[in-house]
């Protein structure tokens, strides 16, 4: 069941070998990192076990009553509404016990759902044609819902293995009366229908991409929490406030926004506070941005375009005159050095054919000059007075050629003349 871009020929994907880079395998998936150590206290193991629906996009844990003992990759029949549904095992032993504590999960908990046996070759087969439903399912749910004007987007179907179930992932911005939705999927579907509602970052998540980084999303590889971002994580990092830059895939601002916040504010925490504005002899200085790897503080003079860079020191010694009354005759800039060094091409060519890219350049250049231009006449004379050369026609008489003393015995060129002995005919 391993995607195309696999290489593992595995069945199961990529294994415990950890998720494959287009995520087809199984997204958001945790390294056991213990499966090789032997556990010698079997009763006291963790018998929770997570199991992936849908190649990942949804996990959920389950309790293991059988004796026996599953691996990651493994497809098990679980308890399903009025039947029977099939996921893949995911994550075993302590792990779990990690993840249920994340997840704020209780491993006790009387009413989780458990793990009926491994799963049969009929029920695989069963399974997989449950799922060959869905893409068409969600194209005919979507024109129904288009019908009666609902203001939601149904994103994904989800159906339990025996295709008795059908879940409906959909995001919406207010509440939506569906009752006449669920009535029509259950009758032309012929399935028990569940709406649920999800945030558009989950939506995301559940979908898939590739963000500004070149990379996969986090949301569909490893972030499992969604915390709130605001514009102010940009303010604190000097981001310009620009919404198509800062927003994601989901169309809301950029979960990673938040990854280096922290170290951002414990590098703030050296620069000084109600440092805004300095009072100079040249009007007021107003701040504009802080360089916390430079440890520099930037600011502009009125009717001046000109950005100076203060350290830190020179802007509280600024600030304890100000607050004596005296305003500093110049701010005291420091120069900023570029550091990049400009790439000087060789002057020197090894004699195994190599050339520079600019001898290339030159040489394209030349040929559309001459391409879209008149064709050089190769540094030839001037033709006299019939004019250039046409190649459109024959060739006009061009009299004695450079260099050359007039032909002997021959008149104008005919073209009509014999191609064996006598003279030529005028």
């Amino acid at each position: 069941m391993g995607c195309g871009s696999c290489g593992t020929g595995k069945p199961g994907g990529c294994k415990s070998n950890g998720g494959c880079s287009s995520g087809a395998c199984n997204r958001l998936n945790v390294h056991d990192w213990l499966c090789d150590l032997p556990i010698d206290d079997m009763d006291n193991q963790c018998k929770v076990v997570e199991v992936s629906f849908k190649q990942g996009s949804r996990k959920d844990f389950f309790r293991n009553t059988t004796l026996q003992q599953f691996e990651k990759g493994d497809y098990v029949t679980l308890e399903g509404v009025n039947g029977y549904d099939l996921g893949e095992v995911s994550l075993t032993g302590e792990l779990v016990r990690v993840q249920l504590k994340k997840r704020g999960v209780d491993e006790f908990n009387p009413d989780m759902k458990k793990i009926l046996r491994p799963s049969a070759d009929r029920e695989i087969e069963t399974f997989k044609i449950s799922k060959s439903r869905e893409a068409d399912i969600l194209a005919r749910s979507r024109t129904h819902a288009s019908n009666l004007k609902l203001a939601m987007k149904l994103s994904e179907v989800e159906l339990q293995a025996d295709g008795k179930k059908a879940t409906f992932f959909y995001t919406a911005d207010d509440r939506i009366d569906f009752r006449e939705l669920i009535r029509i999927f259950a009758g032309e579907f012929k399935v028990k229908v569940e709406m649920r509602q999800i945030g558009i970052r989950q939506e995301a998540a559940k979908l898939g991409g590739i963000g500004s980084c070149g990379r996969e999303l986090c949301c569909s590889t490893w972030l499992h929490d969604f915390k709130s971002v605001n514009t102010t994580a940009a303010r604190y990092q000097n981001l310009s406030i620009n919404q198509t830059k800062l927003s994601g895939q989901c169309g809301r601002l950029k979960c990673c926004l938040n990854f280096e916040l922290d170290t951002y504010l414990d590098a703030l925490q050296g620069f000084p506070d109600y440092a805004d504005t300095l009072q100079t002899a040249m009007g007021q200085a107003f701040l504009i941005k802080k360089d916390i790897f430079k440890n520099l503080m930037w600011y502009t003079l009125p009717n001046n375009t000109k950005h100076y860079p203060l350290t830190i020191d020179r802007v509280v010694e600024i600030k304890k005159l100000n607050q004596q009354g005296v305003m500093v005759d110049e701010l005291q800039a420091v120069e900023i050095t570029s550091g990049k060094s400009k790439e000087v091409e060789s002057s020197f060519v090894e004699l195994v054919g190599q050339i520079s890219l600019k001898t290339l350049e030159k040489n394209d250049r030349r040929r559309r000059d001459q391409q879209g231009g008149a064709r050089p006449n190769n540094n030839r004379p001037n033709n006299g007075p019939n004019g250039p050369r046409n190649n459109n026609g024959p060739r006009p008489n061009q009299g004695q050629r450079p260099n050359q003393g007039p032909r002997p015995n021959q008149g104008p060129r005919n073209n009509n003349r014999p191609s064996q002995g006598g003279p030529s005919q005028a």
